[in-house]
């Protein structure tokens, strides 16, 4: 059975309106210019960085390293935010998900699925998420508005906080990898992102690097090519039908962006290689999009792209008008992409007990 934890949240920081300044999210430049503002010298920035994203201070009190007239006057000026944990649930797999909920009293889902010699952190960009896909259960949210990147640095924040991994050698640490596969459409908040993957990426901070994380995008064209140039970081395309009528239904993103610009874009990824392929993400749909023609359409359609498939089974929430593809018929699916050039992975379903599987999560305060 799944256990649940409810409690109060870990840290009053960030459940009171602020006047004083969040430190979560900042860039080094940023954090240097509003030091300086404040009067405080700019060289702290690597002390203050280091004690936050490497031993995970929550109080400037906890930096010894810094006079203590020094933490005096950070402690009245700025502030090392969390957000509240309003419920946190473990699967039988081991597979946990949190409940984040910010001072303005929005909530995201986060979900860490951990294997053998590595973890991966499912992060979320998006108060809910305006693509409205019709097999996931996050686009039946109503969009709310974008995670800043300090929330999106706090989710981060709050599994090292439960994993227990402070201070840690990297090598040690069960987080290793990071997902953007959560709520939202990251591409739609791309500079927030963007600033949240930086100090995410940094060396001196998370260290999680560029190859160890991958950003999942439902095709958001004119981003795709920035993304790669600017981040580096691998690409997921959620695809899931290899004609445009069906992608129209399944994913309306592709009215205004259909398969042919998409695939035009993949081909010219500034970060793919066939080291680095891009995955794209199909979710098998009884009946739907599954046959042996959508496979090999797959093969064609993908001809020419550093690219392999993750056929993920789709997983079921209340009032889905959906039925998860047999095992023989993604078998057989996966048997043809296979033939046809690509790596056909089946995803294992993961934390499906607590509805954190792939197109399962919905932030909700209610039981």
């Amino acid at each position: 059975m799944p256990r649940m934890d409810v409690g109060p949240p870990i840290d009053q920081n960030m459940a009171i309106m602020e006047t004083r300044i969040e430190i979560l999210g900042l860039a080094r430049s940023e954090l240097a210019e509003r030091l300086s503002g404040q009067s405080l010298d700019p060289a702290l920035v690597p002390r203050l960085w280091n004690s936050i994203y490497v031993r995970g201070a929550t109080r400037f009190s906890q930096i010894t390293s810094i006079a203590k007239q020094t933490r005096d006057r950070l402690e009245d000026r700025f502030v090392i935010g969390r957000p509240s944990v309003a419920r946190e649930l473990t699967s039988s797999d081991q597979t946990r998900k949190w409940l984040l909920q910010f001072p303005d009293g929005q909530s995201v889902e986060t979900v860490f699925i951990p294997e053998q010699d590595r973890g991966a952190l499912c992060i979320s960009s998006q108060v809910g998420c305006s693509l409205t896909c019709s097999f996931c259960h996050t686009g039946t949210m109503r969009m709310a508005r974008n995670l800043t990147a300090a929330e999106m640095v706090a989710q981060a924040i709050v599994a090292r906080d439960s994993l227990s991994e402070w201070g840690l050698h990297r090598r040690f640490c069960k987080f290793t990898n990071l997902v953007l596969m959560g709520m939202g459409e990251p591409l739609f908040n791309y500079d927030h992102v963007a600033a949240a993957l930086r100090i995410i990426m940094d060396g001196d901070g998370f260290a999680i690097s560029r190859r160890r994380i991958m950003l999942s995008t439902a095709g958001v064209v004119p981003m795709i090519e920035r993304t790669g140039r600017e981040l580096g970081v691998n690409l997921a395309i959620s695809l899931h039908a290899v004609r445009d009528d069906l992608r129209d239904e399944l994913v309306p993103l592709n009215k205004r962006y259909p398969l042919a610009e998409l695939l035009r874009a993949c081909r010219t990824y500034p970060a793919a290689s066939n080291a680095r392929r891009i995955t794209f993400e199909y979710v098998m749909l009884r009946g739907v999009n599954d046959s042996d023609a959508d496979a090999r359409e797959l093969t064609r359609l993908l001809a020419g792209i550093h690219a392999k498939v993750n056929l993920i089974p789709w997983n079921p929430w209340p009032g889905a008008g959906y039925q998860t593809s047999a095992p023989d018929r993604i078998q057989s699916f996966a048997r043809i992409v296979n033939i046809g050039g690509f790596s056909a992975a089946v995803r294992a379903t993961r934390g499906d007990d607590i509805m954190a599987a792939c197109g399962q999560l919905k932030s909700t305060l209610m039981s």
